[in-house]
């Protein structure tokens, strides 16, 4: 079961590496690690999110925690509950000491998981890998206790989002929105016609861990043919992943990434600190240095959080679609919120194909992922470091990148191969001012890749 406990979360497949002996225990020693009496619980859409509540509830109980129950919600506003007052009837305003959403995010509808906050903070790296040592050591007996006080967040987050955007009241969208049978679902309406919008349709609103209609990644562009067949009749088109912490959003013309969107935010900010990814275009750190201030970073929504705290950055953004607002927000990956800021920009005339048209013209490929082995992938990386740094002359390279595997930068583009943290491959992706020397690029760092495999 090591294999479930991961980088930025714990995840697997409900009943074989999700079993309840597991389960449970996550919750106890998660439970032993928050200071609060008080922790928030809530899950996504799949089938059997509500069975691991209960298992986890138990180990939390076992804990001796109180916890606060929010159903399904979106991981944004399981996030969103450490940062906000919340009350309780005959008792008044409680500290919760953390969060755990169940979500399998946009995994297969087969896998589950939890994403952990304490203390405000991700739940990640070092502190997911001794839980789990602790979890698959222990021999404690944890019987069923399913007390949970309900809470409706719900409710609170959506009063809060429409109070926030209270200046886009009665605003013709010309939009659609694909919730994809996920999460987002749950709040996305209610937050619309709180501000009596007008004039978008909601695909897919209705929660179903059996995703009958596409599967929730909106990141594949098979899972936006029907968005893609909307946009005959809307300007605008929105899309979740199932726990709809990501964004995807289009126009008729073009699919903006997230590292595309940092750029469209920073340019409506003053004097812009933002934080991206190696993944992310060049354009973005070029273009945006020219006017404020943009970090090149780890990729994975932990180490992103983490970071923008640290550096108080306006925000922060992956190629995916996590896009965390610390400007005006709380710094999380909540894409809900990112829809409304989307559409603020909508409502100031931006014009989202003119600012895309003007950055400079590059070609780059999406990821391309090479399998391999959870033992041989970080061996791997540091095999290719050693040998790029050698040759580094001789292949022309200008510099190399290695916060997060290896970029490797030569004179028109650049090139990335880096161990994903979550499953056993290498993640590449190249980037170019040519086709001719995208090609070039990637010929080059794939055949020395080659001999490492």
């Amino acid at each position: 079961m090591k294999h479930i406990f991961r980088e930025y979360d714990i995840r697997g497949i409900f009943g074989q590496d999700l079993v309840e002996d597991v389960v449970k225990k996550i919750g106890y020693f998660l439970g032993k690690k928050i200071d609060s009496d008080y922790v928030f619980v809530s899950y996504d859409a799949r089938t059997h999110s509500p069975t691991l509540h209960n298992w986890l509830v138990s180990g939390l109980n076992k804990a001796g925690k109180k916890i606060l129950s929010g159903g399904i919600l979106p991981t944004g506003t399981n996030y969103f509950a450490n940062f906000v007052p919340l009350c309780l009837d005959k008792v008044g305003r409680v500290e919760i000491g953390g969060s755990i959403q169940i979500t399998g995010s946009h995994n297969p509808k087969e896998y589950n998981g939890f994403k952990i906050t304490i203390n405000k903070k991700p739940f990640y790296g070092k502190n997911i890998y001794e839980l789990g040592e602790e979890v698959l050591k222990s021999d404690i007996n944890i019987e069923d206790n399913f007390d949970v006080i309900k809470y409706d967040l719900k409710s609170q987050y959506v009063d809060f989002l429409a109070n926030q955007f209270s200046h886009l009241q009665k605003m013709d969208l010309n939009a659609v929105f694909d919730c994809g049978n996920g999460a987002a679902g749950v709040v996305l309406r209610d937050i619309l016609e709180k501000l009596k919008m007008k004039n978008y349709e909601i695909l897919y609103e209705n929660p179903d861990g059996n995703f009958p209609n596409h599967h929730p990644d909106p990141t594949e562009e098979e899972n936006l043919k029907d968005v893609y067949e909307k946009l005959k009749e809307k300007k605008y088109a929105f899309a979740y992943d199932g726990d709809a912490d990501r964004i995807a959003f289009l126009d008729r013309k073009y699919n903006y990434k997230g590292d595309i969107l940092a750029y469209f935010f920073a340019k409506n900010l003053k004097e812009p600190c933002i934080i991206s990814e190696v993944k992310a275009t060049q354009v973005l750190y070029d273009e945006v240095n020219k006017f404020g201030k943009a970090i090149m970073y780890k990729t994975g929504h932990s180490n992103l959080k983490t970071l923008l705290y640290e550096k108080g950055c306006d925000l922060a953004a992956e190629v995916s679609g996590h896009i965390f607002f610390n400007d005006r927000y709380f710094g999380i990956d909540d894409a809900i919120y990112a829809t409304f800021r989307i559409l603020e920009l909508i409502d100031k005339g931006f014009d989202f194909v003119k600012e895309y048209e003007s950055l400079p013209k590059v070609y780059n490929t999406d990821e391309i992922k090479v399998k391999t082995t959870e033992d041989k992938k970080f061996k791997i990386i540091d095999g290719l470091k050693k040998y790029l740094q050698e040759n580094k002359e001789k292949l022309g390279i200008k510099d190399i990148i290695d916060v997060d595997g290896v970029r490797v930068n030569f004179e028109n583009g650049w090139g990335l191969v880096r161990a994903s943290n979550t499953t056993p491959v290498l993640v590449t992706r190249f980037e170019a001012k040519s086709k001719e020397d995208l090609e070039k690029i990637q010929s080059i760092l794939v055949n020395i890749l080659q001999k490492f495999l």
